[in-house]
């Protein structure tokens, strides 16, 4: 029942000031001069100075060389475990089971306090007791969710594994509950009561009650209990739809004399007696398509690659069909109505899908260009007025890239972009825009969970310390290859009563730790501040790349495309960091889902820019500054064919929709039929053969059910920030503070809240947008999804 809390403790994304880096006994490198011809000549800037400085050039050096990072952060007097994240239950393994039985007696009296309301001022507290409760559980379950795929230690994992089970199973008692809804919508119907709620305290109350809805807490028991069982199940075929996801040829052979064109080491290494052998999902089969001449092979691997087995399409079918049995039993006219009417801007499928019409046809015309290209140079390269198959587009797209200019090599890049260099450039970024910066922190026995991992405070000029960063960038072979941004803990408001509690409950309890100050014992040691005389628990975060190792005579070096990679993830950091709100329901990233990725996105745009670039690339042996040529020339050739390569990931939201429409639970669904037809409708190509089954392949509908639209959503939404607010980046306008702190005080710093068509009109300055609904949805598709240049 209490899923309005599960559903944001299951998404994922203190002490006094620690040992200052400044006064370190330290001789930091000279200052580099960053004044630099070529395109970003005009953007010309100082060095900080003072402190700033020095963490500057401090933050350069512990990314850049591990054996500073390992000088830094090891303070030779201290030797006992603080915890990890500075936790003082997680000093050992078995402190994760400590910590939850802690939090559940926690959560227990908090549930209590809930259920025995009866008077308007205890009414009054009831949201600020369910968000303290959600975070209770939070706390466990996002810490362990993190350590047990990330912890390289096996006692560690299964320690988290066991708390996080022991929470979770208290969470499914809760779900058997009515009394905490019931309580909510008492509270909610009584003007005495909200008339003194905030406005962020009515956006979690009213978040907290559609998910109590959504989770079937109006039905009956026997309906409840149909509802938790299909909830089982849906995980279950999700899970087993992806893990099991095959194809139907699991290779095809062909003579090795037909794949001229291919690489002949490739082609050689799956030869054997004249017959090469290529896996349908391999590597060299998608290297084949792109470059074997003959389009007879070219057609039979793509036949091939796009033929889900037929047992991946009947595991997706019964996926979606038991969504669509689960709406249904909710009072939902389709999976998709249910999901999203919660956390989500579009609040329906028909606004999804007024969005992507809008997209498709704003696109349309730059997809048939590029299309048009691809066929004067087939005719060229054939002799013949041909039109362009499927299993031409991937060929004739590669050989129009190489006519058109020579390949930038992405080493070429990488010299400029040292992850130090660019962590600085961050810092400097961030400074510019918002007055934060990173300062390099030194991590004490027991806090990290690898010793590569960086801790860094993040700084405010008005502030203080406002969040702790934890980077775990470099690659090692235990870790998982996908980048991401972890929230351990939410920023959230500490009331006098939670802290005067927790601090008698560490003077009784014998399971409980003991703090030498209630403010640290409330934050079960963690850091925390005050602001405005309120105690508040800082936003902690955790991001993991896998980034090359340094080499013994060079520290690590990124490519572009790896550089792209850490703006975005930051993107998702400095969400977290901005969004410092007092309710931890809706701190951070747990904003709109189909909103979360904007400022991700938009971060690409930074990425790229000659003035952004400015602040650090420089060659990490020459110091030369970048030239911004090398630039230009990587981003035209990675998105050359965006119009298409758009078309294609419309007509996969369009099918995400499709499929979770009342249509799924109607005689004769057939999910090919479906995906054929929006080709036929919606592709600027020739569909897919008839008797190819791609949609077997798409996994991401295991995790996104009706929400894959938020990707292209988010594109189109970063792509208008950046050019209304940030006016495309001329005149160094991706660098002044005015107009981050516009999108700081319009957007970021809600969270999840404010409503977030309010908080897009006010940084658009568009009143269109204010109400949102199927209009705002259709305007913001009709802007199309240009990416940046």
């Amino acid at each position: 029942m209490l899923k309005s809390i599960q559903s944001q403790l299951l998404r994922s994304t203190r002490l006094r000031r620690p040992i200052c880096s400044s006064c370190l006994s330290y001789t930091p490198r000279r200052w580099l001069s960053v004044d630099a011809p070529d395109p970003v000549s005009a953007f010309i800037h100082s060095p900080p100075k003072g402190y700033e400085r020095h963490d500057d050039l401090l933050l350069r050096d512990i990314f850049d060389s591990s054996t500073h990072w390992k000088e830094f952060s090891a303070p030779p007097y201290l030797n006992k475990p603080v915890g990890l994240f500075r936790n003082q239950y997680l000093r050992t393994p078995t402190g994760f089971l400590t910590f939850a039985e802690v939090s559940l007696k926690r959560a227990r009296a908090t549930v209590d306090k809930v259920l025995s309301a009866q008077t308007v001022d205890e009414y009054r507290d009831i949201v600020r007791h369910l968000d303290r409760l959600s975070d209770i559980l939070c706390r466990v379950l996002d810490m362990c969710d993190f350590v047990r795929v990330t912890h390289p230690e096996l006692m560690t994992q299964r320690s988290s594994d066991q708390a996080w089970d022991m929470v979770y199973q208290y969470m499914n008692e809760l779900n058997t509950m009515t009394g905490l809804y019931d309580q909510l919508v008492k509270a909610m119907s009584n003007p005495e009561v909200t008339s003194v709620w905030s406005e962020e305290e009515k956006a979690v109350a009213e978040v907290l009650r559609l998910d109590f809805t959504k989770s079937a807490v109006n039905l009956s028991q026997r309906h409840r209990e149909r509802f938790v069982w299909l909830s089982s199940q849906i995980s279950t075929a999700g899970s087993r739809f992806v893990q099991l996801m095959r194809p139907e040829y699991p290779e095809i052979t062909v003579p090795s004399s037909k794949l001229m064109g291919m690489d002949p080491v490739q082609v050689r290494s799956a030869t054997r007696f004249g017959q090469t052998s290529l896996e349908t999902l391999g590597s060299k089969a998608t290297l084949a398509l792109r470059t074997v001449k003959d389009p007879e092979v070219r057609r039979a691997l793509y036949h091939a690659s796009r033929t889900a087995s037929s047992r991946s399409v009947a595991m997706l079918e019964h996926m979606v069909k038991l969504r669509g049995e689960l709406a249904d039993l909710s009072g939902f006219d389709s999976y998709g109505h249910l999901a999203l009417r919660d956390r989500m801007m579009a609040k329906s499928p028909e606004a999804v899908d007024q969005f992507l019409r809008a997209l498709a046809h704003s696109n349309g015309h730059k997809a048939k260009t590029e299309l048009a290209e691809l066929r004067m140079l087939k005719g060229r390269m054939t002799g013949k007025d041909e039109e362009i198959y499927p299993w031409d587009k991937d060929y004739y797209q590669e050989a129009l890239r190489r006519s058109e200019t020579a390949p930038t090599r992405l080493d070429d890049l990488s010299c400029y972009f040292s992850v130090g260099v660019v962590m600085q450039g961050l810092s400097r970024l961030f400074t510019r825009l918002y007055g934060i910066r990173f300062v390099p922190t030194q991590t004490l026995p027991g806090e990290t969970w690898h010793p590569d991992v960086r801790r860094l405070d993040v700084m405010s000029d008005t502030d203080g310390v406002v969040a702790v960063l934890y980077c775990d960038l470099f690659y090692r072979p235990d870790k998982s290859p996908n980048p991401a941004h972890f929230t351990l803990r939410c920023s959230r408001e500490i009331s006098a009563e939670e802290m005067n509690e927790i601090w008698l409950e560490s003077k009784h309890d014998p399971q409980a730790q003991s703090f030498p100050t209630p403010e640290q014992a409330a934050n079960d040691g963690m850091m925390y501040s005050k602001r405005g005389g309120a105690l508040m628990q800082l936003p902690t975060i955790a991001l993991v790349c896998d980034f090359p190792q340094a080499a013994k005579d060079q520290p690590a070096l990124l490519n572009f495309y790896e550089l792209e990679t850490l703006f975005h993830e930051m993107g998702h950091a400095i969400h977290s960091i901005l969004a410092r709100t007092s309710f931890q329901n809706v701190s951070g990233t747990r904003c709109a889902t189909d909103l979360a990725e904007l400022p991700s996105t938009l971060m690409e745009y930074f990425a790229a820019d000659p003035s952004v670039l400015a602040l650090f690339a420089r060659h990490y042996q020459t110091n030369e500054p970048l030239p911004y040529k090398l630039v230009t020339r990587t981003l035209h050739q990675g998105r050359r064919f965006e119009g298409l390569d758009t078309e294609n990931q419309i007509i996969m939201a369009m099918l995400d929709q499709k499929l979770h429409s009342a249509e799924a639970n109607r005689p004769g669904f057939d999910s090919t039929k479906i995906f054929h037809q929006l080709q036929r409708e919606f592709s600027s190509m020739q569909p897919d053969p008839e008797d190819t089954r791609w949609q077997g392949f798409f996994g991401h509908l295991s995790g996104y059910g009706s929400t894959y639209y938020s990707y292209l959503f988010d594109r189109v939404l970063s792509q208008r920030v950046w050019d209304v607010v940030f006016s495309s980046g001329a005149n160094g306008s991706a660098l002044d503070r005015e107009n981050g702190e516009r999108l700081k005080e319009s957007l970021l710093k809600w969270g999840g809240g404010r409503d977030p068509w309010t908080c897009l009109s006010d940084v658009l300055q568009d009143e269109r947008l204010a109400d949102g609904g199927e209009k705002a949805m259709a305007l913001v598709g009709s802007w199309g999804a240009a990416s940046h240049q």
